[in-house]
């Protein structure tokens, strides 16, 4: 249907011109159904552009979406203006009393720091709590999704010796999964990061199971529902051009980077590179909302109120292991 975005978000004009339905919030007051209320707790460096890529996926369904954009209380981006951030996001202290049908939490560039080292881990550790009452689904990405296995499940990560950095063959690995529908066997995703978690360390009692992995990246997709979220260790959601900016970018740092594999055409980076990805991207955003849409009480106020928990294990601190 639509997706309904915080007034005048720069986002507008270019979902448009994609084909997107976009409703501002001021425009929403005469919708007869009730909108799937989605939160994104956005810990990219460049704001902008992954609020973009986000709301391009959760609005490209025929469902209705509201969303919010959240950010963490007192910590201070350096690559966002404070007036983009003061106009469209929210403090999580100033929403954690409303609830969510769906809640996203984004990559941050922090994963070479211990969890607990993270400036903002304390307030971390209070939303992902607060996600198992007040949000029906999560969807964690990248180091967001690294940061909530370590916290509900004890799992270490490590330190790569070079950068999982290209576009990578990943396989599905469970075709009943609802959130998996009409995926094809094998596709291609594009990595970027610096450290993993590994299979052998997932706790034979943690209800998990691996959606997605890779030959060569390992594990991608992580169903947890115990915790409801998806764990996501990847970038699905990333632009044709993600992958050559981050590499310029750090090339002109004189940060020690190699080319992303499987990218630019005959790895001549004055190629542009096609997108492998986009088809799967949708299917998956679609399919977690159309989980959310068929499973979420009608009423938002019930969400996450007949739920029982299991303990909460990752209280401990585990440091980066080389």
């Amino acid at each position: 249907m639509s997706i309904i975005i915080p007034k005048g978000l720069p986002a507008l004009s270019e979902l448009k011109a994609e084909g997107i339905t976009v409703m501002e919030e001021e425009s929403t007051v005469n919708q007869p159904n009730r909108p799937l209320r989605v939160g994104l707790l956005n810990l990219m460096p460049n704001k902008i552009t992954t609020e973009t890529q986000f709301a391009r996926l959760l609005g490209a369904t025929p469902l209705l979406v509201e969303l919010t954009l959240v950010k963490i209380t007192n910590h201070v981006s350096r690559n966002t203006p404070i007036g983009h951030l003061a106009s469209f996001y929210q403090n999580w202290s100033d929403i954690k009393e409303q609830k969510f049908d769906g809640f996203i939490m984004t990559g941050a560039p922090v994963e070479t720091l211990p969890f607990e080292m993270v400036s903002y881990w304390d307030e971390l550790t209070s939303i992902f709590r607060w996600t198992q009452t007040n949000v029906h689904s999560s969807f964690n990405i990248c180091w967001g999704a690294q940061a909530a296995m370590h916290y509900f499940h004890d799992m270490p990560k490590y330190a790569l010796d070079e950068k999982a950095f290209g576009v990578f063959r990943h396989h599905c690995l469970r075709n009943d999964s609802p959130y998996l529908k009409g995926f094809s066997d094998d596709f291609n995703i594009p990595v970027s990061r610096w450290t993993e978690m590994r299979h052998t360390d997932i706790p034979p009692d943690s209800g998990l199971s691996v959606l997605i992995d890779s030959p060569d990246t390992g594990l991608c997709l992580l169903n947890d529902p115990r915790h409801h979220a998806l764990h996501f260790f990847n970038h699905i959601e990333y632009d044709s051009l993600t992958l050559a900016d981050e590499y310029f970018r750090d090339l002109g740092a004189g940060r020690n980077i190699h080319l992303p594999k499987n990218y630019f055409p005959g790895d001549c980076e004055t190629r542009p590179p096609a997108n492998q990805w986009r088809s799967h991207a949708h299917l998956l955003f679609a399919n977690w909302l159309y989980w959310i849409f068929q499973t979420v009480p009608a009423d938002t106020t019930k969400v996450g109120s007949d739920r029982v928990f299991p303990p909460i294990t990752g209280m401990k601190c585990v440091s980066l292991r080389p």
